[in-house]
């Protein structure tokens, strides 16, 4: 209640909107909704990860996937804002694992989500299970096409997909630190220019008449994610269609 108190003074001051609390589902319980009831909390976010219980058992989470659907439940029924994280390519999962944990979270019905890949980090559990062969972490090109289908799934449902990988840190690129997996400091924009990239081929694809030259015009906001890192998707597309030359055109 200390903290909270000492958040809620800057709320009042006007330094900050309202408290956002990050927990695990398990957490939330009546009594600690009690709890939290008399200050501006406004956003309740829960480490989900995974909706499938051997997973989570795998992970060692302590919490199952009825307790989310729960949990969940309580927050809404309080009018919480309730934001949801999930992981890929954590130990037992798979694809079609991957993509039903994302459909029972969408069916859930949060305000926003969160999508992380899982990257085996020096010391812990999942760095041993790593180098005696027990897990294969993910390739970075096959996470960033599994979060790609799981973004489209929540876009499809309404639901914001406010992050999808981890925030860059020195810690993250020291490669003593993070020993394998798919992390790359701008993981987001991989998979919004991995889409980009399935519209462009879509669009060519279904055109009467391809020439070789051909112009994309894109929103502003939006020129880099369909160019690609350092112009992947350029040159993807001039060697699967023969272009001479792409231009991308602000519109």
């Amino acid at each position: 209640k200390t903290l909270l108190e000492l958040a809620a003074d800057s709320v009042s001051d006007g330094q900050v909107d309202s408290i956002r609390c990050s927990t695990r589902p398990d957490t939330i319980t009546e009594r600690s909704l009690d709890m939290i009831e008399d200050y501006p909390v406004s956003t309740v976010e829960l480490g989900v990860q995974s909706m499938d219980d051997h997973v989570l058992a795998l992970a060692g989470r302590g919490h199952s996937a009825t307790d989310t659907v729960h949990a969940v439940e309580r927050l809404k029924e309080r009018h919480f804002s309730i934001g949801l994280q999930m992981m890929v390519g954590l130990p037992g999962d798979d694809d079609t694992g991957a993509l039903t944990t994302a459909q029972r979270i969408a069916d859930l019905g949060p305000d926003f989500v969160r999508i992380y890949p899982t990257l085996v980090v020096a010391n812990s559990r999942l760095a041993g299970w790593y180098k005696r062969g027990d897990y294969a972490p993910m390739a970075l090109e096959e996470g960033v096409t599994l979060v790609k289908k799981i973004y489209l799934k929540f876009k499809k449902a309404g639901i914001d997909v406010i992050r999808m990988g981890l925030q860059a840190s020195k810690d993250l690129e020291d490669r003593t630190t993070v020993l394998a997996g798919p992390y790359h400091p701008a993981f987001g924009h991989l998979v919004h220019s991995e889409i980009f990239l399935d519209m462009a081929i879509s669009a060519i694809e279904s055109a009467n008449d391809v020439k070789e030259t051909l112009t994309i015009f894109v929103n502003p906001r939006s020129t880099s994610k369909m160019r690609g890192l350092n112009n992947s998707n350029i040159k993807r597309l001039k060697e699967k269609f023969h272009f001479q030359s792409i231009a991308v055109v602000p519109d």
